[in-house]
């Protein structure tokens, strides 16, 4: 469960918050009628705020190799750089997975993603979306006004270079897949519409496509969310009808008692362990069933 016991509306306000709905100050102020018994508003959202250092595989792990690498992006903003990482005795050709950070940036938790799957035995490739404005500020809340600030398209042509960077690795087995969180979810299942040759997709609480979208898509998805994200899971079940309508291969999983951004364990008021933990596992099982060569 959540290491805070927030009524339902304040993990609202914060998710309107940080996707850019509403500002600091009007979050301070619709938060404040829940600031009782010592926390304040200011308290509230310190406890929302990440601790983006924390991790579970140590940048320096012995059993991975990883570099920064810049892709060529001659449709986005020109390139795209980010995080590699793999197995350090990988043996053989890997399939790919790209790691799409959230809405506030690639900030080390991200990082942390790509080096668990590279655990898992394949090699992964976690790119910033702020490559051409210097890359990550270091503070999430400019990082999320920095984002904000780039042409969308040519966002989206970004991640597209690097699934294609991935797939045609020539370490690589010639499959990729992608994997993206909050924004980056969202971002997953766009690049589902847009690239065909995707292999495998799994957005962790992302923004639906349209029906008209969901039609284009080809690969196989696995959708996670958690029960108590009201916002999205609203938009749930008309993306499921247009998956169903066009035959799509597709599971999805609710987790109840779980909130938005549920798998970020850097996010002390929302992260829920056993769903963090089963969603991943369901998320390592499926791009094993995917991505491997037969």
């Amino acid at each position: 469960m959540a290491n805070y016991d927030f009524h339902p509306e304040v993990f609202q306000l914060f998710d309107r918050y940080t996707h850019g709905f509403i500002d600091r100050r009007e979050f301070l102020e619709g938060v404040s009628k829940f600031a009782v018994g010592g926390m304040t508003a200011a308290a509230i959202l310190q406890a929302f705020t990440k601790n983006m250092f924390a991790q579970q595989i140590p940048a320096d792990d012995k059993r991975i190799k990883s570099e920064k690498i810049t892709v060529p992006s001659p449709q986005g903003n020109g390139k795209i750089g980010g995080y590699f990482a793999r197995p350090a005795d990988a043996s053989g050709r890997l399939p790919g997975i790209v790691v799409v950070h959230g809405g506030q940036g690639l900030y080390p938790h991200f990082e942390d993603v790509a080096r668990r799957l590279a655990l898992a035995n394949f090699q992964a490739f976690a790119p910033d979306a702020l490559t051409t404005l210097g890359g990550h500020p270091g503070n999430t809340e400019k990082a999320q006004q920095m984002m904000d600030s780039l042409d969308p398209e040519k966002r989206i042509q970004d991640f597209i270079a690097a699934v294609r960077y991935m797939k045609n690795h020539p370490m690589g087995n010639g499959k990729a897949g992608v994997v993206g969180f909050c924004w980056g979810g969202g971002m997953t299942n766009t690049l589902a519409v847009r690239m065909p040759e995707l292999d495998a997709a799994v957005p962790y609480y992302g923004e639906q496509p349209s029906a008209a979208d969901t039609a284009k898509i080809k690969a196989p998805l696995l959708i996670q969310y958690g029960a108590l994200d009201q916002r999205l899971v609203k938009g749930w079940p008309p993306f499921e009808a247009a998956l169903k309508a066009n035959g799509k291969t597709y599971t999805a999983y609710l987790y109840e008692g779980a909130q938005h951004a549920f798998h970020n364990d850097t996010d002390t008021a929302r992260y829920n362990k056993a769903a963090a933990e089963l969603s991943w596992k369901r998320t390592v099982d499926f791009f094993n069933k995917y991505l491997r060569q037969s």
